[in-house]
């Protein structure tokens, strides 16, 4: 039971190398934020591979769900990498493989890898996560009420110099990322990259049912990583 209880809450929980080349700048200075967030969008969709990590500080009181996500997410497409779900107040950390539409992961208290169907718990596959249809590129379209922020450092060793956006996701489309969010709108900064790509997006709303709101901060790095992710 402990197995399946585990599994459901790691299915609901997934919605959740080196670098390419490119002009450092684009666009010009001039280009609005919609125009911007529409080539972060095609960037993080058509790059090979990169490095996502998603984490939490704030998960509710009482909700059982991921705290952090670690991997690696290509255009095959593809996932590897673990997650932490943090389960009856133990945090538990998972190995994870989605391939050809099919999720593998290590669950505590289970032998090998466990072929899980994200699909029985309404998420998506993992490996959905930089696509355009259903991943995080896909809500950079439909973010509302843009503004452009002030500039801050990040990326590698805060080398770079990244250019703030806000505005507001539809939570329709925040559901199609991440099925179990029951907010009506997620507050969305985003951090972009002279050379137009995405580095850090910080959401914040209902992501769990009848919880309070919190804030899910997703960091991409090492665009145009290639790896060859085979099933376990």
């Amino acid at each position: 039971m402990i197995v399946r209880t585990v599994g459901l809450v790691l299915c609901a929980s997934l919605a959740l190398g080196a670098c390419s080349g490119g002009a450092d700048r684009p666009l010009s200075k001039d280009a609005s934020p919609e125009e911007v967030l529409s080539l972060a969008a095609t960037m993080l969709n058509d790059t090979s591979g990169v490095k996502l990590t998603l984490a939490t500080t704030n998960l509710p009181a009482g909700v059982s769900g991921i705290t952090k996500a670690d991997g690696i997410a290509t255009n095959a497409p593809a996932f590897e990498g673990t997650i932490t779900v943090l389960f009856s107040g133990q945090s538990v950390q998972v190995p994870v493989v989605a391939i050809d539409s099919t999720v593998y992961a290590q669950l505590p208290f289970a032998p090998g890898w466990q072929d899980i169907d994200p699909g029985e718990y309404g998420a998506p596959d993992p490996a959905a996560l930089i696509s355009a249809e259903t991943g995080f590129p896909s809500l950079l379209g439909v973010t509302t009420d843009l503004e452009e922020g002030e500039s801050v450092r990040g990326g590698a060793d805060n080398a770079e110099v990244l250019t703030t956006y806000t505005g507001t996701v539809p939570g329709a489309a925040m559901k199609k990322t991440i099925p179990s969010s029951s907010g009506k709108s997620f507050d969305a900064e985003y951090q972009v990259a002279d050379n137009g790509e995405l580095r850090q997006a910080s959401l914040t709303g209902a992501f769990y049912p009848d919880s309070t709101e919190m804030t899910y901060t997703v960091d991409f790095a090492a665009y145009g990583t290639s790896k060859d992710i085979v099933a376990p």
